[in-house]
């Protein structure tokens, strides 16, 4: 297998296609790792919260095209990573779905389909990069599989504690009374 070295890593040269591919992988995973960062850490409310979720869902999309496409091209050392692409990609749209469909309890499937992602997103860059990266080439494999999970895990259950303490704590105005004299009479929703 020929390789190339690359910033320091050292990369497949398995064609321009695949080198192509690989290139557009990389940038659209270091949108997702910095839009997904914004995401998590705004207030929840419109603005910075769903349009930083809006770029991490689309870079999702292209980390999970060029992940098929170089898995196509190299299927035996990269099918490992096209799963996690599809994990990925799955919990991301999952997360989408349900704050679109906005059912009971929809936020915390949002939180978990949307973190989940985030942490499958890592798991797959420290899976395939951490044994080249400074420090952490010292751990050993079954680290790069766990420690996102480890850390991502309490933090969404830490994020959802939270969110929902501050639901319980907020009082509701009640809705204004519907003038009987007017056309119309709906009943505001809650």
């Amino acid at each position: 297998m020929l390789t190339t070295d690359v910033f320091g890593l050292t990369v497949p040269d398995a064609g321009p296609v695949f080198l192509a591919a690989l290139a557009v992988h990389v940038l659209a995973g270091m949108t997702c790792v910095v839009a997904g960062f914004v995401a998590a850490t705004a207030r929840k409310r419109p603005g910075r919260h769903p349009l930083a979720g809006r770029v991490y869902l689309w870079g999702l999309g292209a980390v999970f095209a060029t992940a098929s496409v170089m898995a196509a091209i190299r299927w035996q050392q990269d099918r490992h990573l096209f799963a996690i692409a599809v994990v990925a990609f799955g919990l991301g749209l999952f997360g989408w779905w349900m704050r679109r469909r906005r059912s009971q309890g929809w936020y915390r499937w949002h939180a978990i389909g949307m973190g989940g992602s985030y942490i499958a997103l890592l798991t797959g860059f420290y899976v395939d990069n951490g044994p080249q990266l400074p420090a952490w080439r010292l751990l050993p494999h079954w680290m790069f599989w766990v420690l996102p999970s480890a850390i991502g895990v309490p933090l969404i259950w830490w994020a959802l504690r939270r969110y929902r303490r501050g639901l319980s704590g907020r009082t509701r105005t009640p809705a204004p009374a519907a003038d009987p004299g007017s056309r119309s009479e709906r009943a505001v929703p809650r």
